[in-house]
């Protein structure tokens, strides 16, 4: 792994292996403490952000690196002012490696094919790999295994977090349902679909999208949505979106399709009553602020690996 663009970028070996490393270093944080000394991370943030940018941060400092942290209303890169592949070789000649949050996906490809340091996808508006990297350690915490298990995606289902939830299970060889809206805004990538059926077919892998909401939730071990309204949508769309996607709202109807013990997950930020219930996402079965704390030991395992450490 030399940069951590996608997740197609991992085999399942190495998944595997970061989500046992973020397990050893959530038991045993000291034996990292010094690990990434003298290390410069540089964080680059053109979206607003919480727990990227905070558990990069604080992943750094934990093991005795440093972080820049650099905004794009700072940049002449976001401003036109300079090329994105100038930037990528400046910023190689400084750094030891660099976490990018950005809208457009093609833009980060052109920066990690010009960088010389490892590259880190902390969110485009076609994957997001860190959070499900970190979510793949929430669910083997709780279900002590990533293997047999059925997860179910409600909701807008053309984003960057469903888009990586889908490649993931394609190569852990997980079932996963997604209940979506027909029409093609809410629906996952073609492009994406196509390469997660494509890999499933060696995996054994189920990949199912549908509109049918008990179809999708019956039997599944984990029940997952994100927010309806994300950076990108305009807000004169707000009141047309919520409209469509409120049958894939996930309540407790819902939850009871899923396995008795499934449990709820969400990347967060949430909104109580659109895509979600304050029933479920503040009950017992919900594991979403587990998810966000494990977004600090999976970041280090990341960084460790891309700094071969």
């Amino acid at each position: 792994m030399k940069n951590l663009i996608s997740i197609l970028d991992l085999k399942k070996k190495e998944i595997l292996q970061l989500v046992k490393r973020a397990k050893e270093i959530k038991k045993n944080p000291e034996r990292y403490k010094n690990k990434l000394y003298e290390e410069v991370l540089l964080t680059f943030f053109a979206l607003p952000s919480l727990r990227t940018e905070l558990s990069f941060d604080v992943a750094m400092f934990k093991m005795g690196g440093e972080v820049i942290d650099y905004h794009s209303e700072s940049s002449p890169w976001a401003h036109g002012k300079e090329s994105i592949e100038d930037v990528s070789k400046v910023v190689s000649k400084y750094c030891d490696i660099v976490m990018i949050r950005m809208s457009e996906h093609e833009e980060l490809l052109k920066f990690s094919e010009n960088s010389k340091i490892p590259v880190i996808n902390g969110l485009t508006s076609l994957e997001h790999p860190c959070q499900i990297l970190s979510d793949l350690l929430t669910i083997y915490e709780k279900k002590g295994k990533l293997n047999n298990l059925k997860i179910a995606y409600f909701g807008d289902s053309n984003n960057n977090v469903t888009h990586s939830l889908i490649y993931a299970c394609a190569l852990l060889g997980l079932d996963i349902n997604v209940c979506c809206p027909s029409n093609k805004e809410f629906s996952p990538d073609k492009n994406v679909l196509k390469n997660a059926l494509k890999i499933s077919k060696k995996t054994k892998s189920k990949i199912m999208v549908t509109n049918n909401i008990q179809n999708a939730a019956k039997n599944a071990d984990v029940i997952y949505t994100d927010t309806w309204i994300s950076y990108r949508i305009p807000k004169s769309q707000y009141e047309k979106r919520i409209k469509i996607l409120k049958k894939f709202q996930v309540d407790n109807k819902v939850m009871n399709y899923a396995k008795k013990d499934a449990i709820f997950m969400h990347c967060l930020p949430a909104l109580r009553g659109q895509e979600v219930t304050a029933q479920v996402l503040d009950s017992k079965r919900s594991v979403v602020f587990d998810q966000a704390g494990n977004r600090l030991y999976m970041q280090k395992a990341i960084l460790l690996q891309l700094l071969k450490r």
